[in-house]
C-alpha cells in the first residue's frame, strides 16, 4: 500500500479511509495533496474488500480549501514526489467514477475547495459546529470549479448568496438547504459515519457501482435519452447475480448473499 506526505490511507473491513493530513495548514487542497486523493480513491476503487469511501481531516478542521501557495508554484508539499499532482477536475471526475459510495466525514470548519471536496461526496455527514464558506470573493476570487457541484446541491439563489457574499453558516443550516446530508453532534459524529457505512456496506456492491454509474451518467442528460439508458441499465442490474440473489432472499425470507456478480 502506497504511503503519502499529505494524506493517511487506511482499510478497516470495508470502509476505506482517506484523511486530509496538514492540519497545521488546516489541511490544504494543493496539486500534490490532490495527486495522492486521486491514488487513494484509484486504490479504493480496485480493492473489492472496500465498500464505503470516507474522507475526512485531521485536527479540528476538515479542509480550509485550495492550497493558494502551491497553485502559485511558491510551494510543495512533501507528497508531491510520491504521486503526479492532480487538479480540481480531475478529482472531481475520479470522485464520480469510484463505484462506491464516498461520504465526507465532516470534522470541522470546510471552506473553499474544502467544501467543494464536500459537495462532491455523494454523501456528507457533519459535525454540529462545523461552518461552510465560500470566502472566495472575499480575497478577488470566484469559486469556479466548485460552481459544478454546488448547484447539484442547493438552489441556485442559496449558492448564488453563498458565492457572492462569502458568509460562513452553520451545519444545522447547511442540512437544511442540502448542502449536507446531516448535522450531528461532534461526539456523535464518528459513531454515525459507521452507522451508515456499515448500511452501505450491506448491500450489493455490483448493484451499487451499476447504480452509482447510472446516476452520474444522467445527471445532465435529457429526459428521453435518459429514460431510455436507465432502461437499458435496469436490464443490466437485473441480468446481475446479486439482482437474481435478492430476490429469492426476498421470496425466502432471509438475508440476501451478495456475491458482487
Amino acid at each position: 500500500m502506497a504511503t503519502y506526505g499529505d494524506i493517511l490511507y487506511e482499510v478497516q473491513g470495508a470502509v476505506a479511509r482517506i484523511t486530509l493530513n496538514r492540519p497545521e495548514k488546516r489541511n490544504p487542497l494543493g496539486p500534490a495533496t490532490i495527486g495522492e486523493l486521486l491514488d487513494a480513491l484509484s486504490s479504493a476503487r480496485d480493492d473489492q474488500a472496500v465498500r464505503v469511501v470516507v474522507i475526512t481531516g485531521a485536527g479540528k478542521g476538515f479542509s480550509a480549501g485550495g492550497d493558494l501557495s502551491a497553485f502559485a508554484g511558491r510551494g510543495a508539499s512533501a507528497g508531491e514526489t510520491a504521486t503526479r499532482p492532480g487538479t480540481f477536475v480531475d478529482l472531481n471526475l475520479a470522485l464520480t467514477r469510484v463505484g462506491k459510495p464516498t461520504i465526507a466525514m465532516v470534522n470541522g470548519h470546510a471552506m473553499a475547495g474544502g467544501l467543494g471536496l464536500v459537495v462532491a461526496c455523494d454523501l456528507a455527514i457533519a459535525s454540529d459546529e462545523a461552518e461552510f464558506a465560500l470566502p472566495e470573493i472575499n480575497v478577488g476570487l470566484w469559486p469556479m470549479m466548485i460552481s459544478t457541484n454546488i448547484f447539484r446541491n442547493v438552489s441556485r439563489k442559496r449558492g448564488l448568496e453563498l458565492m457572492l457574499t462569502g458568509d460562513r453558516i452553520s451545519a444545522a443550516e447547511a442540512e437544511r438547504i442540502g448542502l449536507i446530508t446531516r448535522a450531528v453532534p461532534k461526539d456523535r459524529l464518528e459513531a454515525a459515519v459507521a452507522e451508515l457505512c456499515a448500511k452501505l456496506a450491506a448491500k450489493s456492491p455490483k448493484v451499487m457501482a451499476l447504480g452509482l454509474a447510472a446516476f452520474y451518467a444522467t445527471q445532465d442528460m435529457d429526459l428521453e435519452p435518459a429514460l431510455n439508458y436507465l432502461q437499458q441499465q435496469l436490464f443490466a442490474v437485473l441480468g446481475t447475480d446479486d439482482a437474481r440473489e435478492g430476490l429469492m432472499a426476498f421470496l425466502e425470507k432471509r438475508p440476501p448473499a451478495w456475491t458482487g456478480r
